[in-house]
């Protein structure tokens, strides 16, 4: 079981939101680690190096190695809280990881060919993305960093279902297993604006401008 990244912590000994706010003023975030049959165990992250790492997709879909001194555990990021409005993470959540134990996360999808596809390319429809990650349950040697989907061949008013997305070796997707088959992605007509309403057939027409050689002269004017 390989990991792609790294990860340094102390423990957090003390809780509640004013030290969290602390934490963050100091440079740090609060979290947490559980899972693995363990006791949850609060966590500070240096907040520099893990929005570094954070900026990488792979970050939310590789195991993690996260380390306490010499001693790292494998673990993978199950929950990121972000503040609503500044760029700020409030609280990330870690679960710890067994070899021989399935894992569940969402899986980022990469659309291959879009703009390519005949249903864009050759008919003039647009993309409808419906999905843009799948959950997938394996094990951690089994857990990929996103899924591939060749859109290549859609056509105008073609649907793709779950169940037309391959799943790598080891994988599943999770809503199949439940006896669900989602979309994926679609491709519709353009949309085009409303044509401007054509003007009612009894409206009455406008009067026609009568010369001034025509005009009744005023009441009450020679």
């Amino acid at each position: 079981m390989s990991t792609g990244f790294v990860l340094e912590f102390e423990p957090r000994e003390q809780f509640g939101k004013g030290h969290n706010r602390r934490l963050r003023r100091q440079g740090q975030v609060p979290g947490v680690l559980y899972g693995a049959g363990r006791d949850p165990q609060p966590i500070k992250l240096n907040w520099n190096t893990l929005m570094h790492q954070m900026e990488k997709e792979a970050f939310y879909t590789s195991i993690i190695s996260l380390k306490e001194g010499a001693q790292a555990q494998p673990v993978i990021v199950k929950a990121v809280h972000r503040h609503p409005i500044k760029p700020q993470i409030l609280h990330i959540d870690f679960q710890r990881i067994l070899e021989d134990e399935e894992i569940t996360l969402e899986v980022p999808i990469h659309f291959i060919g879009e703009a390519q596809s005949k249903g864009v390319k050759l008919q003039g429809g647009e993309i409808q993305h419906l999905m843009t990650e799948i959950a997938v349950s394996c094990l951690p040697k089994n857990l990929p960093e996103f899924i591939e989907l060749d859109v290549t061949n859609l056509e105008l008013n073609e649907l793709l279902h779950l169940s037309d997305v391959p799943a790598p070796e080891g994988v599943e997707f999770v809503e199949l297993t439940h006896g669900r088959n989602p979309g994926v992605i679609a491709i519709n007509p353009p949309r085009r604006e409303e044509a401007e309403a054509a003007p009612s057939a009894d409206a009455a027409p406008e009067a026609a401008a009568v010369p001034a050689s025509e005009q009744e002269p005023a009441e009450g004017k020679d």
